[in-house]
């Protein structure tokens, strides 16, 4: 047992609970609980007819495990029929292999109060993922580097309606490949004490997740608690490749979670028609999620849909259209009745600028992921140009709007307060409620309020300068990151996450291969 582990024991040691309690926290909105109705567009018809596709598209088409001899073995055990890379999975298999995968589970944070429960109805929130490039006002857009992702963090952290602090939120081209991980796996640990994700360019990477939460957490909790939820892309159509399953191995050994999510554009990676691609989702992830439980029978997964249409004209991914909802709602009826945790959806939008294209595509895919059911909510702010851009002007103008997704998961109260019958009496025919008791007493909480969007009269919106709402979330984010203060952790663990990246960085050279 290392120095850190002596001195940490399994909450994170004395030294933690003692800096905790004097740490500056900022306020963060437990995750959402719904009280709302999901939206349901397929009829049961419907989605037996999707069910029985997808059990056909497994035992006669089947799906390709590519470069993963390992893989394919474990299939045979199973009594799948293999041929070559080709995997043809009999009627019900994957199904009954999925009955073991929980139908939610907690995902730990270094500050318990912000662990998470992913699945029934609850939806947590997390910040984009992978964009190679950072916009901001004032340099444009540009490659990103480790300190844009650093800041990202230090946003998330602070962001009162994001749960989730997320994994890749923007790719460093600055630092090494085969390292970057490291760095921002660090940043996740230090800067934050919100979840993060691990991992998943190589298993390797995936490994090195695993231990740096052993350091952080302590090597049993890990192995008895989640701690980790990473996502694990499906190359559609219906292939698994060797880098993204040897991730998933990785975790699912370790009982950490993993999003195994079809990658869809309509038209390109999967059928035009909405049942068509709905059949290819649940096909994939039904083989994806029976090959995490031959891993380890109860890993935690979560079934996911990224999904998009396809501009016939460009071929560019399109956002937050009709199709993408009929899709995403009917993937949400399939996976509850999987009994699985559902993941889609986000700040989804094709636009160059946070303008108002992306406020109208955003919308639409943030409502879509609420309506659905989503339980976890990847790129639920910062998205832009399909994918390839994590704006920081985008960023808190998204995380300011997810207020109105926890709002609206309230549902309507129907308590005596709510009916507000004395109010009603008071006021009578022809007055007004703006000094009656009711109002007084509930004004405080009665209505979501945006900390970002203007509401102030025309004439003093511009003495102010006549500000637009990207000028507005520029100088928010600049204030933000200046009232960053870093949540407290044992010295000792801190030491112990430095010197563990360092030793890593030292043992190969740098490749930005």
């Amino acid at each position: 047992m290392s120095v850190a582990e002596r001195r940490r024991g399994r909450g994170g040691g004395g030294a933690a609970r003692r800096a905790a309690r004097t740490a500056v926290s900022f306020e963060t909105a437990r995750y959402i609980e719904r009280n709302i109705p999901n939206f349901e567009v397929l009829s049961e018809e419907a989605l037996e007819i999707i069910e029985t596709n997808a059990e056909t598209v497994l035992e006669e088409i089947g799906v390709n495990f590519v470069e993963n001899p390992a893989a394919l073995q474990r299939w045979r055990d199973a009594g799948a029929d293999v041929d070559g890379e080709r995997v043809r999975i009999p009627r019900g298999l994957a199904r009954k292999l999925c009955e073991t995968a929980p139908s939610s589970y907690t995902q730990h944070a270094r500050n318990p109060e912000r662990s998470v429960v992913v699945g029934g109805k609850n939806l947590v929130l997390a910040p984009v993922y992978g964009p190679p490039f950072v916009r901001d006002m004032a340099g444009g857009r540009r490659y990103a580097t480790m300190e844009d992702f650093r800041k990202f963090v230090k946003l998330g952290y602070m962001s009162k309606w994001l749960h989730h602090s997320g994994g890749t939120v923007c790719e460093p081209t600055d630092v090494p490949v085969n390292k970057r991980h490291l760095d921002m796996l660090h940043a996740h640990m230090t800067l934050s004490d919100k979840p993060f994700m691990g991992s998943v360019t190589e298993p390797s990477r995936a490994q090195d997740s695993v231990d740096m939460c052993g350091v952080l957490f302590g090597q049993d909790f890990v192995q008895e608690n989640t701690v980790m939820t990473s996502l694990i892309n499906i190359n559609s159509p219906m292939t698994f490749d060797d880098v993204m399953m040897g991730a998933l191995e990785v975790y699912a050994r370790n009982n950490q979670a993993c999003i195994i999510s079809p990658f869809i554009v309509g038209g390109a990676m999967a059928p035009v028609s909405v049942a068509g691609t709905l059949t290819q989702v649940l096909a994939e992830v039904l083989a994806g999620i029976a090959y995490s439980q031959l891993i380890r029978p109860g890993a935690p997964v979560i079934m996911g849909a990224f999904v998009t249409s396809i501009d016939m004209n460009s071929g560019a991914p399109t956002f937050g259209t009709p199709e993408a909802a009929h899709i995403t709602y009917g993937a949400g009826q399939l996976a509850r009745r999987l009994g699985l945790p559902f993941r889609s959806a986000g700040s989804f939008c094709g636009s160059k600028l946070p303008d108002a294209q992306a406020a109208y595509e955003t919308s639409n895919s943030l409502n879509m992921g609420l309506l659905s059911g989503v339980n976890f909510m990847l790129h639920a702010c910062g998205w832009l140009e399909g994918g390839l851009v994590s704006s920081f002007e985008k960023f808190v103008m998204d995380a300011d709007q997810l207020g109105t997704l926890h709002h609206l998961a309230r549902g309507v109260e129907i308590d005596e307060n709510a009916q507000a019958m004395d109010a009603i009496r008071e006021v009578g025919p022809g007055g007004h409620y703006l000094g009656c008791d009711h109002t007084q007493s509930n004004f405080k909480s009665a209505f979501w309020k945006s900390d970002l969007l203007d509401y102030k009269p025309f004439e003093t919106w511009e003495d102010e300068g006549a500000r637009d709402t990207q000028t507005l979330a520029s100088l928010r984010v600049e204030k933000m990151l200046a009232d960053y203060q870093q949540p407290a952790l044992d010295p000792a663990i801190a030491e112990a996450l430095s010197d563990f990246v360092a030793r890593k960085k030292s043992e190969e050279p740098d490749s930005f291969m």
